[in-house]
């Protein structure tokens, strides 16, 4: 199954996995499973490190490397993935994560988020 990882699971998975929950640690170490992240989740990540944000102190380059090095694939942002952000319910207003939501649906993959107003969403999405 491909899981595509919200940004608050990347980062906790990157830089302090103490902070997944059982199940996502599981899901990211299975072999059978192929762990997405997204060109918006390192965009947000560098917008709010460049701010300064206690929570966001990790160098956005070295996340991509360490990410790729690991085995992790990244999905670009296309004109279609803006677009099915349209085809979304106002459920939540934040532009990363609806991007995020539209990215999963778009490529058939499944949303991993540990943010509950994202799994209000339901298909497509699994809050651990």
């Amino acid at each position: 199954m491909t899981y595509l990882v919200d940004t608050h699971l990347l980062l906790w998975a990157a830089g302090d996995p103490s902070k997944l929950s059982t199940e996502a640690r599981a899901i990211l170490e299975d072999p059978d499973h192929c762990p997405w992240f997204s060109a918006a989740s390192l965009w947000e990540i560098a917008i709010k490190h460049a701010l300064g944000r206690d929570d966001f102190k990790i160098e956005p380059r070295r996340l991509r490397r360490g990410l790729l090095d690991g085995g992790w694939r990244e999905l670009a942002i296309t004109s279609e993935h803006a677009l099915a952000t349209l085809d979304l319910a106002q459920v939540h207003k934040d532009p990363f994560d609806r991007i995020l939501l539209a990215q999963a649906h778009a490529e058939g993959a499944t949303l991993l988020t540990s943010d509950r107003i994202l799994a209000a969403y339901g298909m497509g999405v699994r809050n651990v």
